[in-house]
């Protein structure tokens, strides 16, 4: 019956999904409805789709522009969603998120370099501010790993400060950066907030990739998850290798971060405000929860994405404000519930 009672879950999470897709593939100022959008996927499929005549200002809205940027958006939703509950479930803290340990602050300082530099690299789909931030982010990760390690261990306290330290120092480096080079760095302050802008079938190929299979390997631990949040004693009494487990689990949240924030930029709040829906929703066990977070984190960033290219005329928003404007009362109010709880 409870297994039953979450396929139902995830089926209404999977409709809500495509309605999602379908809304934010007709929304815009072109004049495309639902109907033209599944005909020009009609007529890609062999067999199908011969005869389907499309215009051409269609297709390459459709095929060019818009469902790359949903699909990215979509995988970004799905490995932020993932990685927030992989943190706050080896945290056992509620307001853990992907960047906790420097993938955002790295990422920055990656791309604060690229600017300054001013050199042309390229890999695939990714520029050189991408590679920069992607190469950042993972270097700064392994370094508070690095920092934390004692006697092969991973305390998460020492974790934590570790990565808060960074953090700051990282943050004061990319300051004094930005007050000698002012006129270069116009364009990584707006990078830094995110965008899908920018999408291609090429990065969304690449995330996609990285994301479903990162997020196969961390479900396939739900149980150990599970018990972790039992404490680690318990854990380990119970047949865990919780040190082991939890240096696979972060290294491989913190890859799915750090490719993400390369494809567009640091996207914040997904991680730590889905977790907590899917959760209300789930309950606690992470078989349950991992799925509607995945599909919570899909719908949520494309509806944040389509909102923030299609609020104003002429002129795109950042999508990292729309989830911000989103995810800070959010947070304020876990805070005033926590509050509560405590007293």
């Amino acid at each position: 019956m409870e297994r039953r009672v979450l396929n139902y879950k995830i089926i209404l999470g999977l409709v809500l999904l495509i309605m999602t897709v379908l809304i934010a593939a007709v929304f815009g100022a072109a004049d495309i409805t639902v109907a033209d959008f599944v005909r020009a996927l009609a007529s890609k499929i062999p067999g199908i789709g011969d005869g389907i005549e499309i215009p051409k200002g269609h297709q390459i809205i459709i095929f060019n522009l818009r469902l790359p940027r949903i699909l990215l958006a979509l995988f970004a939703g799905i490995g932020l969603a993932i990685t927030g509950t992989v943190f706050q479930g080896v945290f056992s803290n509620p307001m853990a998120e992907p960047y906790l340990l420097g993938v955002s602050s790295g990422a920055a300082f990656g791309a604060t370099v690229a600017a300054i530099v001013d050199i042309q690299i390229r890999f695939m789909a990714f520029g050189t501010v991408s590679l920069f931030a992607f190469v950042g982010a993972f270097t700064v990760v392994l370094l508070v790993y690095r920092l934390a390690m004692q006697r092969g261990e991973l305390p998460v306290t020492v974790l934590l400060l570790s990565g808060l330290a960074v953090n700051y120092f990282l943050s004061s480096l990319i300051t004094l950066m930005m007050t000698f080079n002012q006129d270069k760095l116009e364009s990584v302050y707006f990078w830094t907030l995110g965008s899908f802008k920018n999408a291609s079938w090429e990065k969304v190929l690449i995330v996609g990739l990285i994301v479903l299979a990162g997020s196969l390997y961390i479900y396939k631990y739900s149980r150990e998850l599970d018990l972790i949040m039992l404490g680690d004693e318990q854990a380990k009494s119970l047949g865990v290798d919780v040190e082991r487990l939890k240096k696979r689990l972060l290294l491989i949240s913190s890859l799915i971060a750090a490719v993400i924030v390369a494809a567009s930029g640091i996207i914040g709040f997904v991680g730590l405000i889905i977790p907590h829906g899917a959760r209300m929703i789930s309950g606690p066990s992470h078989r349950k929860l991992m799925p509607l977070a995945a599909i919570g984190g899909g719908v949520f960033l494309i509806i944040c994405d389509t909102i923030a290219r299609s609020i104003l005329e002429n002129k795109e928003l950042s999508v990292g404000i729309i989830t911000s404007l989103c995810g800070v009362p959010f947070f304020l109010w876990l805070l005033y519930n926590n509050r509560k709880a405590v007293s």
